[in-house]
């Protein structure tokens, strides 16, 4: 067997993905408020998944000060695509607003105030990708909406299933088959927690 690299984790910190100055900004409020975001390394995996799927129309569970949804929404500009983002708090959704304005995506992003699961509820249409990252005990109540509004063939991407609120979620989707899933347990530097779980399923 080949050797490993050593210290693998300091090695791997040297390929952090380059951010603009809005993003490393919102990653400075982020620390100072104790605001959990995904990082530049799950922010870029996001934009690579939204380009390699075509993405056209992405659904958001959780925007936070709009971090994720930059990249989405980056994502699906070359597709012409629109992002939908959920968020439960009314401070952070006129953040999230401000920051997507600043970000020239204003018209690509559009923030919806409420529980995520209401929402969901009430929606009708369909979605190429969702990324889902609430609280983690909505996960699996949220797991039969995004089924139902996840196009065969979508992509579902869920943060943090590494925490125990997310476990009856990682058992579900991993027993339904109406998904092939995949959750790995990853090192993910600048992320909160930077040792947790990511999820990946395809709609089948």
């Amino acid at each position: 067997m080949a050797a490993m690299i050593a210290d693998l984790e300091d090695y791997f910190r040297n390929f952090v993905p380059h951010r603009d100055d809005l993003l490393l900004e919102l990653e400075r409020e982020a620390r100072e408020e104790n605001l959990p975001i995904v990082g530049p390394v799950v922010g870029e995996l996001l934009y690579v998944l939204g380009r390699a799927v075509r993405a056209r129309k992405i659904l958001e569970l959780g925007t936070a000060t709009g971090y994720s949804a930059i990249y989405l929404g980056r994502a699906c500009q070359e597709q012409d695509g629109k992002v939908v983002t959920l968020e439960w708090d009314e401070a952070l959704a006129v953040r999230a607003r401000s920051n997507l304005a600043k970000a020239g995506l204003s018209d690509r992003v559009e923030v919806l105030v409420g529980n995520a699961l209401e929402l969901m509820a009430a929606m009708t249409q369909h979605f190429d990708f969702i990324f889902m990252d609430i609280d983690k005990e909505a996960y699996l109540p949220a797991l039969s909406h995004c089924q139902r509004l996840l196009s065969i063939g979508g992509l579902l991407v869920v943060d943090n299933v590494g925490f125990r609120g997310a476990a009856d979620f990682n058992r579900e989707i991993f027993r339904r088959p109406q998904w092939r899933a995949v959750p790995l347990l990853c090192w993910l530097p600048h992320h909160s927690p930077e040792k947790d779980g990511l999820c990946f399923a395809l709609r089948v």
